[in-house]
């Protein structure tokens, strides 16, 4: 399975750049979606998949509020 961007807002379609970039972040999330490829009932597959995804939201969302804290502080 390819890893493809999929953005729930408009305003998050460049929010995130820093980490799509990474290809360290970019190498471990195609292995773990190439693991999830191997569970073969699909409804589970599913919903490791979206589980893992909105873990991925949730800490990138912490990630991107201390980023604007560390960048408000220097300013």
């Amino acid at each position: 399975m390819l890893f493809k961007k999929r953005y729930t807002k408009e305003e998050d379609s460049g929010a995130f750049a820093w980490k799509e970039k990474n290809k360290k972040y970019l190498n471990q999330v195609q292995r773990f979606l190439d693991a999830a490829d191997s569970i073969e009932r699909e409804e589970i597959r599913k919903n490791v998949i979206t589980q893992m995804l909105k873990c991925d939201q949730i800490l990138t969302q912490l990630a991107q509020n201390e980023i604007k804290k560390y960048k408000l502080k220097d300013e």
